[in-house]
């Protein structure tokens, strides 16, 4: 049997961009991401339909062009998601409790001779936080749909890769001149850019100030968005490119 050949770079890129156009007028129209044989695509038929039918497509070429990049995200995202996702399927829900306990519990032992007993105690409560994500993570991406994957799973795993690091930052000046600098300068551009809209940043900018502990609390605040971020664009390969299509 003959295998199809590849279409190449720019043939693989031409058939993302029809696909994630045809997901953005499925949310309008039926029948316009993989119509099947035999239904076949649906087409407009009077006036009105095709004006609508047009129109929206029209609005979605921009929104294409946008999204685009967040797809090309979205499939590094998915093949690291789907190796992480298959270690967490071959050792289970103990199994990454286990691994987690183990390299967040190293973490542990270091504070524990390195920091004051505050510090350790602060890092041992932060590594037992995310192990308890990296348990949710799994069961929630085991539970169901998509959906339960992009709301809970992610956050969760995100979560679970962030807290104790930035926790340990807190009383460790070796860490803290890596972790501390970076995240204020992307609190400055998030502050500037992102939540500039709807006076987000200048309520923030009044009430709180980016030192100590409220490093903690702003990557908590991130890992979350961060996750539901992280699984749509992956949720958008899944749809644009399944897995396993060539």
């Amino acid at each position: 049997m003959e295998r199809t050949p590849r279409p190449g770079l720019f043939g693989a890129v031409r058939i993302d961009l029809a696909r994630l156009h045809a997901t953005w007028m499925e949310l309008a129209f039926p029948r316009q991401l993989d119509p099947g044989r035999i239904v076949g695509k649906w087409r407009p038929k009077t006036g009105p339909q095709r004006a609508s039918y047009w129109g929206w497509a029209a609005l979605g070429v921009p929104l294409v062009a946008v999204g685009y990049p967040l797809l090309l995200v979205g499939f590094a995202a998915r093949f690291h998601a789907g190796r992480i996702g298959g270690v967490g399927a071959r050792l289970g829900v103990a199994g990454v409790v286990a691994l987690s306990l183990l390299v967040w519990g190293a973490l542990s032992a270091v504070a524990h001779v390195r920091f004051s007993f505050n510090g350790f105690v602060a890092v041992l409560a932060a590594s037992l936080v995310a192990t308890v994500c990296a348990a949710f993570a799994v069961v929630f991406s085991r539970l169901g749909g998509r959906g339960t994957s992009v709301l809970f799973a992610y956050p969760a795993g995100v979560t679970a890769l962030f807290l104790p690091p930035v926790v340990a930052a807190l009383y460790s000046p070796e860490l803290a001149s890596v972790v501390f600098p970076n995240s204020y300068t992307l609190a400055v551009w998030l502050l500037d850019n992102v939540l500039a809209a709807f006076g987000i940043s200048a309520f923030l900018r009044e009430n709180f100030t980016l030192e100590g502990v409220a490093y903690v609390g702003m990557w908590f605040g991130i890992a979350v968005p961060a996750g539901w971020l992280l699984g749509l664009v992956v949720a958008l390969a899944d749809v644009v490119r399944p897995r396993g299509a060539g």
